[in-house]
């Protein structure tokens, strides 16, 4: 029987790498962890965790300045101290990285730092600096997760990224965020929260395309009530200039569209690439899909190589840290505890948060998607707008004031609901309750 230094050897130390790592460890298993950058992964040091700190520190910032004055406050002065409110931010993610690291250690997993490449189905090469150390296992997890991505289009390098977003020493004065996702109308609310000069560029007419269309519908008017100013149909960017005095100049491919100059930053935000070059995964017959370099997976996180598995962002299915943590610890228990052989993670009914402004919670179907697959005849659409008790005492028309808009989709006779969609200020904990009912 061919012996091996690890039982398991992870590859990625982010959330889905680490929570299969002690998950294994669990079971006894000699488990090790391969990590050339922080612990924690993106979620913990550049995504979920200092976004929701950003997210948090806007939404006081709104509330200070247009909100207590109608429960009867003193308008306060609002000035962030930027500096400091970073240090504490970054000083939080990092004690955050050392929870990751000595919970590790506690559960028995071995710690490799540096990058990975494959030698062949069971040896990994991993380089720190100028040492490299072959390191050998029975089955080896991809875990690696991805980056932002920057397209190809002439000054790109005056950008940033999501990434550079969190490392800003301090608030520009205006600020083009370019991307219709998530990622891209969570920024963009940050920052016209935070009091900065907001535009956002869309290459079609609206964000969120891909939800359901009354919500994105609504995010979309709350955005530019807000201030924030869309620019849509673009294409995307041609191109972006430096300024004499160091600022920005981008351009919009549609022809006739107005430039938009003296930008602080350019925040590109069109989508994230898997973290594969280097991995040599030609190697060792484990596939990707062509154009996009996802590694393809079954369902129950198989590569099409016999003992090297995959999950989390670098899958590009469900890019979210709780299903990379579901899929971790079922593949673990799966591989190596007794009775566990079907052992696997469901990518349906999947909840999902936005922390735009306001939030958007959703699980399930979009209407146009429950459509599809149970036809028009059998849908009935639940759906309701209003403005919520917060704004109950607001001195201003009812019409002026911020709207909730939620929406159940139900399919058949027994109107099973099949979709669930919010949007309003602070929903996350409401439509979390709501999700678990479906």
């Amino acid at each position: 029987m061919t012996s091996y230094d690890f039982d398991l050897l992870v590859i990625g130390g982010g959330s889905g790498g680490i929570a299969t790592a002690k998950r294994a460890a669990l079971h006894g298993k000699k488990v090790a962890v391969v990590e050339r950058a922080r612990w924690g992964g993106t979620c913990v040091n550049v995504g979920c965790v200092p976004k929701k700190i950003m997210y948090t520190a806007a939404s006081l910032a709104e509330q200070m300045k247009h909100d207590v004055v109608h429960f009867g406050f003193e308008q306060p002065q609002v000035k962030l101290d930027y500096p400091l409110f970073k240090k504490r931010r970054d000083a939080y993610i990092l004690r955050l990285d050392k929870i990751y690291e000595s919970g590790l250690a506690k559960s028995g997993v071995a710690k490799i730092i540096g990058d990975a490449t494959f030698l062949d189905a069971h040896t990994v090469a991993v380089t720190n600096d100028e040492t490299t150390q072959n390191v050998t296992a029975d089955k080896i997890l991809i875990a690696v997760g991805g980056r932002p991505m920057l397209p190809d289009v002439p000054g790109t390098e005056h950008c940033i990224t999501s990434d550079g977003f969190f490392e800003m020493e301090e608030l520009p004065t205006k600020a083009v965020v370019v991307g219709a996702g998530y990622i891209a109308v969570e920024l963009a609310g940050v920052l016209n929260g935070l009091g900065v000069e907001t535009h956002l560029v869309v290459r079609k007419h609206k964000a969120l395309r891909t939800f359901d269309e009354e919500i994105s519908d609504h995010l979309d008017k709350e955005m530019m009530r807000q201030g924030i100013t869309i620019h849509r149909n673009t294409m995307g960017l041609s191109r972006i200039e430096k300024q004499d005095d160091g600022k920005k100049k981008v351009f919009m491919v549609t022809e006739g569209m107005e430039p938009i100059a003296d930008a602080d930053i350019v925040l590109y935000a069109p989508g994230r690439i898997p973290n594969t070059e280097t991995l040599n995964l030609d190697k060792v017959g484990v596939e990707v899909i062509p154009g996009k370099g996802f590694i393809k997976v079954d369902d129950f996180q198989n590569t099409t190589a016999e003992n090297i598995f995959a999950l989390g962002d670098v899958c590009g299915k469900v890019e979210l840290t709780p299903m990379a943590i579901a899929a971790g610890r079922r593949l673990a228990d799966r591989l190596f505890e007794e009775g566990k052989a079907n052992s696997k993670t469901s990518y349906e009914l999947v909840p999902t948060v936005v922390f735009s402004h306001p939030t958007i919670g959703t699980c399930g179907m979009t209407e146009s998607q429950a459509i599809a697959k149970y036809g028009q005849e059998n849908i009935k659409v639940y759906k309701s707008k209003f403005p919520n008790l917060y704004y109950g005492i607001f001195q201003m028309e009812p019409d002026d004031k911020p709207r909730t808009f939620m929406k159940l989709v139900c399919a058949g006779k027994e109107e099973l609901v099949v979709g669930l969609h919010i949007s309003k200020y602070e929903n996350t904990e409401e439509s979390n309750q709501k999700e678990c009912c479906i």
